[in-house]
C-alpha cells in the first residue's frame, strides 16, 4: 500500500508502467465536477470509476481484495478513512472471491487506519485488505482500477 499527496506521485508511477497515464489524468482534470461513471483511459486495462458514496463508522466497513485490478483512490470532496490488513493475515472471508467483480470480502478486523482528504491518494495492491467508505455524510472519491500486469 503506498498512502501519499498527489504532487509525490512521481514515485509511485515508476512501480507501474500505467500509473502514470492515471496520475496525468487526475492531475489535469476537475474530476471533482465530473457525474459519476466510468471513463476509460485504456480500455478494461486501465480506468476510472467516479462515484458518491455515504460515509460510515470504522465498525461499519468491510475489508475487500482484489487479485485482476490494483485501486489507486483519490478522495474528491470530503474526508474519507480507510482500514488496512494485508491479504496474507486475513483469515474470515464473508463472501468468496467473484472473478467478474474482482472482488472478496472478509469479516476481520483491519489492523490500521488512516485518513485521506482531496489531493491525496492511497495504492492498494493485491496484497493490500482494504476497508473504504469510512467518513462522515457524502463522499465523492475516485477510484482507478490498474491491470495488475502477471510475471
Amino acid at each position: 500500500m503506498i498512502i501519499d499527496s498527489l504532487k509525490n506521485s512521481g514515485l509511485a508511477e515508476l512501480l507501474h508502467p500505467d500509473f502514470k497515464l492515471v496520475f496525468d489524468y487526475v492531475k489535469s482534470h476537475d474530476l471533482s465536477l465530473h457525474e459519476p461513471g466510468r471513463i476509460e483511459l485504456k480500455g478494461a486495462d486501465v480506468y476510472i470509476n467516479i462515484a458518491h458514496v455515504d460515509g460510515k463508522e470504522s465498525a461499519e466497513a468491510v475489508l475487500e481484495t482484489h487479485e485482476q485490478y490494483i485501486d489507486i483512490q483519490f478522495p474528491l470532496s470530503g474526508v474519507e478513512s480507510f482500514g488496512w490488513k494485508g491479504t496474507g493475515d486475513l483469515t474470515r472471508q464473508s463472501r468468496p472471491y467473484d472473478a467478474k467483480d474482482d472482488i472478496a470480502f472478509f469479516e476481520d478486523a483491519p489492523h490500521t487506519f488512516f485518513t485521506l482528504h482531496p489531493g491525496e491518494f492511497a495504492v492498494f495492491f493485491p496484497a493490500d485488505g482494504h476497508a473504504p467508505c469510512i467518513g462522515q455524510g457524502r463522499i465523492k472519491k475516485a477510484i482507478a482500477k490498474v491491470k495488475v500486469i502477471n510475471r
